[in-house]
Parts: structure tokens; sequence; C-alpha cells
């Protein structure tokens, strides 16, 4: 038994510092997710550990604190997550907000035919603008009949990739774009949005590929990063919105909040974790919502699960460019930009790689 505990202890050890190394490797980057679970196993073990043989000796101690070192560090990411951590985002104190809209974003899930139980939960929340991400034909003719009675404005992308999109909205949009910004086979979304007052703000869409067998992250961090440079630097305020394969506490994440100067909501209210509702002791904040300091916090709900492997989100804000100097948000600094400039610059390389063995695959085979 002691033997086993001594196993596990540096098992989770090595998990919880090896995301500390900055590579897009996937056996790497999937380490960023579980940092609540490991922590939990870990103070399992050592509480077990301490409680079944103690410490004796020089080697057993210098075992026990490294091993209270790797609880630490898994904590010191995940705690901002918590109601123990100051809110990033600040509430509109307007009793009926001028300038408000509601978002919802859900991951569809290509394989789930529960289209009827989907339908029924749009139309219950009806929000000003809804996000798909993975629909693929099958759903986007499930749907359409019935969304675009409430919703006039549309861009649709579906895919039979699990990489389509759908973006339905009751708003004006302006500009509207299909973009392939890293890999040709997975769209993201920009466009200007038209509250009623006559107020705009960019909102982007995006769905990258996550860390899994054999593919690493390079295409992911460069599409992020991409936006956070765009939405920084448009004309307008800016929403970043999708299900973006990251968790909330990573270092991806935290480096494409200090390029775009994006606040997220998550901040001191709690995990929302959208990510997986089919095992519910393995879940993560992987779908989220980002914006500029011009916006204020209506509310932030997790909804119930229709079918799919992830829970959908809906977020009100409400548009108030007065009190944005009043919202605090991380700054990059020179060495943040030049370390997004090179994560781009791989990713875009790696991208046009993938492109290039997706183009190979398409081609004819040839017969002499």
């Amino acid at each position: 038994m002691k033997s086993t505990l001594i196993i596990f202890g540096f098992l989770f050890t090595l998990f919880s510092f090896l995301p500390l190394i900055k590579s897009p490797l996937w056996w790497i980057r999937v380490l960023d997710f579980p940092r609540l679970h490991v922590a939990v196993l870990l103070t399992i073990v050592l509480v077990a550990y301490l409680a079944m043989y103690g410490v004796e000796g020089t080697a057993e101690t210098a075992m026990v604190i490294v091993w209270t070192l790797g609880i630490l560090n898994e904590v010191r990411f995940i705690y901002n997550f918590t109601p123990l951590a100051k809110c990033e985002a600040l509430r509109t104190k307007q009793q009926k907000p001028a300038n408000a809209f509601t978002l919802m974003i859900a991951n569809v899930r290509m394989v789930n035919k529960k289209y009827e139980k989907f339908l029924q939960l749009v139309l219950k929340e009806d929000p000003d603008m809804l996000v798909m991400n993975e629909p693929n034909q099958a759903w986007y003719e499930s749907v359409r009949h019935e969304l675009e009675k409430r919703y006039p404005y549309t861009i649709k992308k579906p895919l039979e990739n699990t990489y389509g999109m759908l973006l339905w909205s009751k708003l004006k949009l302006h500009e509207s774009e299909i973009r392939f910004l890293v890999e040709d086979g997975i769209p993201s979304f920009y466009t200007v949005v038209e509250l009623p007052g006559g107020k705009k703000f960019d909102l982007f869409t995006v769905h990258p590929q996550p860390p899994r067998l054999m593919r690493n992250t390079e295409t992911r961090e460069a599409e992020l990063l991409l936006v956070a440079k765009e939405s920084k630097n448009t004309k307008y305020a800016s929403v970043v919105a999708g299900d973006l394969n990251d968790v909330a506490w990573s270092k991806t994440t935290k480096l494409f909040k200090e390029i775009s100067g994006m606040i997220d909501p998550r901040v001191g209210r709690g995990f929302y974790n959208t990510y997986s509702a089919l095992v519910p002791l393995f879940r993560y904040p992987l779908d989220h919502v980002f914006y500029s300091p011009e916006f204020r916090l209506v509310s932030l709900q997790r909804l119930q699960k229709f079918g799919s492997d992830h829970f959908p989100i809906t977020i009100t804000l409400n548009y108030e460019p007065q009190h944005e100097e009043e919202q605090e948000h991380l700054v990059a600094d020179q060495d943040d930009k030049e370390e997004a400039d090179e994560l781009i610059q791989e990713g875009l390389e790696k991208g046009k790689e993938l492109n290039r063995e997706e183009q190979e695959n398409k081609k004819p085979a040839q017969f002499n």
C-alpha cells in the first residue's frame, strides 16, 4: 500500500508540473484541463500517506513537501474561478439595462439527434443571438424552419467534420464573414452587431481544435491569438464566444486575455463547467464568452443538458462604454506580445502543413 501511494503521489505531482512547460504537445496541454481533479487526488494521497505512515527522515519530508507544492500549484490556477477570488466582470447597476442583449452558446454535438429537445430549450430561453457549434447539414435542416421565424439574420456554415457553425440573430448583422483563419476545415465567424439603439459591437465566434491523441495545439493557439489581436484593434467593443476547447485557467487563455484586453465573467464566480455533460466527474469550462470592458454583466447561466456532451450557456451583457475604465483587465507587456506572435507563426505554419495533407488526401488515386 505504501509503495502504491508513493507511485500515485509522484504521478499526480508530475501531472501538476508538466503543463508549466511551454509546449504544444498534446500529452502536455491536455494536463491543463484536470487541475481540480489532480489537486483533489493528490490531496487524498497525501492525507492517506500521513495518516497511515507519518513522516520519517529527510527523504520522506522532501517527498511530502514536493506533493504539497504540487497541490498548491494546481490550486493557484483554479483559485480565481472560485467565489473566494475577486470578480473580474462587474455587474450593471442599471435597473433596466438600455443596451442589453442575451447570447446563447451551444455545442450541439454533431451525432446528437435530439433536435426537438434543443429547439424547445432555445425557444424557452429566447436569446437575442444563438451560436451553434458542431452542426452538420442534418442539424441545420432540423432547426432552420423554426429558428428562421425568430432570427432574421444568420451566418451559416454547417459541416460534416464536427466543426460546423451557425449564428442566429434577432439583431442586425453587418459586414459578416465566414473565415478560415488557420485550417481550411475549421471556420470562424466575424460580424458587426447592431443593438436596437444603434450602437455596434464586433462579434467573433470560434471553435478551434482541442488537444487530442497525436494532435498538438499549435493551430488552436494561433486561431485564438489571431482573434485576440484583431478584437483589440477594431473600432468597436468586441465579444468572443464559442467552444474554445481550452479551460479558463490555461496559459493560452491567460495570454488571449492579455492580448485582447478582454474580461472573463467566470473569474470570482465559479467554473460554469460545460463539458462533459455525459460524465459528471469530469467536467471543465470549455465554452466561453470574453468581452471588452465596455460591457457590464447582467447575468451568466449554465443551462440544462439536451443530449449533447456540452451544456449550453447564456450570458446577458449591457453596453456601457461610459464605465469602461472601472473594470480591471489584464494588459499585455512586450514579452506577451512577442510570445503571441511566435505562437501565431508556429500555428500558421502547422496549419499550412495540415492543409497540404488534407489536399493530398483528397486527390484521386492515380492508376497507370
